[in-house]
C-alpha cells in the first residue's frame, strides 16, 4: 500500500513505520491517523514481520496533534478524530507482534498519547518529553490522564500535566516513561538490538504477555490472576521446551 503521510518498510522481521511530515514536526493530522491503522493492520498480517518500529522522520517523534488541520472542526469533527486516535491505540495494543517507539526530539501532547500503545520505547537522549495540553487550554481526549497516571504513578503525572514542562529523555527513563534514554549516535543500534532480542524469542508468549500485561492493566489484581488462566495457542511452546531443554 502507498502512503501519503508515512513511510513504511520491512527488514530482517522488523516492519519500521515512519511518521514522515516533517516540515511541521510530524503533527498528527486524521489522514495520518487513518494511514498509521492501514501500516499497523499491513505489519500485523505480514508473517514475516516481528516487530514493528514505529519513529518519525527529520527533529521530532512527533510534536502533537495537527491543530491547524483542525482549525475551524466542529465538535463533530473532534468526536471523529478522537475516535479514529482511540481506535489506532486500541489496535496497537491489540496487536500481537510488540510495537517499540524509537524517540528523537519532541514527542509531545497527542504524540505522548499515541506512545502508550507502544510495548517498548527508546529514546535519544536529546529527546523531551511532555504533557502540553494545559498550555493550549486543552484536556487530553486521547486516554492520556489516564494511561500517564497507570505508568508514572499520580503524584508525577499531576506535576507533569499541571506545569506543562518538558522532560528530558534521562529523567523520562528515570520514572518509567520510557525504557531507555540513549545517546543520538546509539539510538538506532540500540533499537535494532533489541528487536532482535526480541525476535529471538517466542512470539506466541509475547502476544500472550502483551495480553495479559494490557487487559490486566484496566482491572484489578484478583481480574488479571483470573486472566492467565486463559488458554493461549502458543505454537512452538513444545519446540522450544526441546531445543532449549537440551542446551540447560
Amino acid at each position: 500500500m502507498a502512503y501519503e503521510n508515512l513511510l513504511y518498510g520491512v527488514k530482517q522481521g522488523v516492519a519500521t513505520i515512519t511518521f514522515n511530515r516533517p516540515a511541521v514536526m510530524n503533527a498528527l493530522s486524521p489522514a495520518l491517523l487513518l494511514e498509521l491503522k492501514a501500516a499497523l493492520l499491513e505489519a500485523e498480517k505480514d508473517e514475516s514481520v516481528g516487530v514493528v518500529v514505529l519513529t518519525g522522520a527529520g527533529r521530532a517523534f512527533s510534536a502533537g496533534v495537527d491543530l491547524k488541520a483542525l482549525k475551524g472542526a466542529t465538535l463533530e469533527d473532534k468526536k471523529r478524530v478522537r475516535a479514529i486516535a482511540l481506535d489506532v491505540i486500541d489496535t496497537m495494543q491489540s496487536m500481537c507482534k510488540v510495537i517499540l517507539a524509537m524517540v528523537r526530539g519532541y514527542c509531545l501532547t497527542g504524540a505522548l498519547e499515541l506512545v502508550f500503545g507502544c510495548d517498548l520505547i527508546v529514546a535519544s537522549e536529546e529527546a523531551r518529553f511532555g504533557d502540553t495540553h494545559a498550555k493550549w487550554g486543552l484536556r487530553p481526549r486521547w486516554g492520556g490522564s489516564q494511561h500517564l497516571m497507570r505508568t508514572v504513578g499520580i503524584m508525577k503525572a499531576r506535576e507533569m500535566s499541571f506545569t506543562a514542562e518538558m522532560l528530558t529523555a534521562q529523567e523520562a527513563e528515570r520514572i518509567g516513561l520510557i525504557n531507555k534514554a540513549v545517546p543520538e549516535d546509539k539510538l538506532e543500534e540500540t533499537v535494532q538490538e533489541m528487536a532482535q532480542k526480541l525476535l529471538a524469542n517466542s512470539p506466541g508468549s509475547i502476544a500472550a504477555y502483551k495480553y495479559l500485561f494490557n487487559r490486566g492493566m484496566k482491572g484489578t489484581l484478583e481480574e488479571g490472576l483470573k486472566l492467565e488462566e486463559t488458554e493461549f495457542d502458543i505454537r512452538d511452546s513444545q519446540e522450544r521446551m526441546q531445543k532449549f531443554g537440551k542446551k540447560g
